[in-house]
């Protein structure tokens, strides 16, 4: 395929490790307040996916639906205002079979928030999958798939996470605090230059692509990632090979790319 298991960006992570990987004492993420730190410090420029409010839509009341870690609940909460669950937890017409509501909390920071991303549930899986035109009637699915699903979607987005982390290593020094992520999206149908050249070579495609926006302590970065097709899931429930890099869009994305190439061609 043209690219490692580890992807493209493990060069950074072989060639930085004696740079600091983690904040000081001294740095405000390790206090219980962070009003100090400038990546918890919103910028008038980085706004949300929802432009009326600092937290995304899908993101609202989330926390109420992660499951404590001790003791799950047998039960969703319901909004006293109208006495229902949030509308994106409500089952499908038809549904065959009742599927969880509870959300996992990822390591993932959220920009302009002390709380963390937070992955959506079976239930909003399955609703997400129905509006893009998926019909299960046309699938032998059964509830174990969408576990299955929701645990490979989960920890691909955590891999995600990692490899941005090895890139931002590199400006350690200017954010100690590290980097948090402000939006993320999905391009499948939009084929970055780089995978559309490896294709002309004889390569595959990726079966998706996500740009990813990331606060590096009040400078936005935008991160392009190409999904490939790794075969079989492991028991890690992951199977996508990441080619995780830094946008073309800056003088400083470029000039890491440039460093990591470097170091890639003469290790």
């Amino acid at each position: 395929m043209g690219l490692s298991a580890s992807s493209p960006s493990s060069a950074v992570q072989a060639n930085i490790s004696e740079q600091p990987q983690t904040a000081p004492s001294e740095c405000p993420m390790h206090q219980k307040k962070m009003e100090d730190c400038p990546m918890h410090n919103k910028p008038a420029d980085i706004l949300d996916v929802n432009q009326n409010s600092p937290v995304p839509a899908h993101q609202q009341r989330a926390y109420e639906y992660v499951e404590c870690p001790v003791k799950s609940q047998a039960h969703e909460k319901i909004d006293p205002s109208n006495m229902m669950p949030p509308p994106n937890q409500l089952p499908s017409p038809d549904q065959p079979f009742t599927l969880s509501t509870m959300r996992e909390e990822s390591s993932i920071p959220r920009a302009a928030s002390e709380q963390k991303w937070v992955y959506p549930s079976e239930q909003m899986f399955w609703n997400a999958m129905l509006r893009k035109g998926w019909r299960w009637k046309d699938d032998d699915i059964k509830p174990e798939d969408m576990t299955n699903i929701i645990k490979i979607h989960n920890q691909n987005n955590e891999q995600t996470w990692k490899e941005i982390l090895k890139w931002e290593a590199l400006h350690a020094r200017e954010c100690p605090c590290g980097p948090t992520l402000i939006s993320f999206g999905g391009k499948a149908k939009e084929y970055s230059p780089r995978a559309r050249m490896r294709s002309w070579m004889g390569y595959e495609l990726p079966f998706d692509r996500h740009d990813w926006i990331v606060n590096r302590c009040g400078k936005e970065v935008r991160y392009v990632i190409d999904y490939y097709d790794g075969g079989e899931v492991d028991k890690n429930y992951q199977f996508t090979i990441m080619d995780v890099r830094p946008a073309f869009d800056s003088l400083s994305a470029v000039w890491d790319r440039m460093k990591v190439a470097w170091w890639r061609w003469t290790s």
